[in-house]
């Protein structure tokens, strides 16, 4: 997971930004350094979880991604692959290790036998609910810390706020 491929269509990354002001201040860098941190502190504390749940990070990643999945009980790999920012490949290899542990089923697409439909089973519902309950308790234990973070950072420049137009095509 590298390279400007699979950054998000919202994070705007062009390889630099014309609306910051040219100079940053030392603050600036501060603030962003403090931030991530916190955010690699919840990654690292999201990784521990899935490992004492015997399950590697992605694959809560993944459990995850097909359970908050809008409307659907179920997903493509093809959808999956793209939520988790990962090529299908990888995508494909991530859903056929979850299905060799039970975590999940694999179906064919009545609509177009090409593509195949992933769900949970009751298992991996269980080891679901038990990890994001503990992901939420943490990220309420942090939230005031992540909200001081980000109010450090302050308003954007004027320079960098959407304009009308931009707003409908983000």
């Amino acid at each position: 997971m590298s390279g400007a491929a699979h950054l998000s269509p919202r994070s705007g990354f062009a390889g630099g930004s014309a609306h910051w002001p040219m100079r940053l201040r030392r603050a600036d860098y501060q603030h962003l350094a403090a931030f991530r941190r916190e955010l690699r502190q919840f990654l690292a504390f999201s990784e521990q979880v899935a490992h004492a749940e015997g399950i590697p990070p992605q694959q809560y990643q993944a459990l995850l991604a097909i359970k908050g999945h809008p409307g659907r009980e179920r997903m493509t790999v093809g959808d999956l692959s793209r939520k988790l920012l990962v090529a299908q490949h990888t995508g494909s290899e991530l859903v056929q290790r979850l299905a060799a542990k039970g975590l999940l089923t694999r179906t064919p697409d009545a609509q177009d036998r090409r593509r195949i439909l992933v769900s949970l089973t009751p298992g991996s519902e269980a080891v679901l609910s038990k990890m994001a309950r503990t992901h939420l308790e943490e990220l309420h234990r942090i939230r005031p810390s992540l909200l001081a973070l980000l109010e450090r950072f302050g308003p954007p420049p004027a320079s960098a706020r959407l304009q009308p137009t931009e707003q409908a095509e983000t």
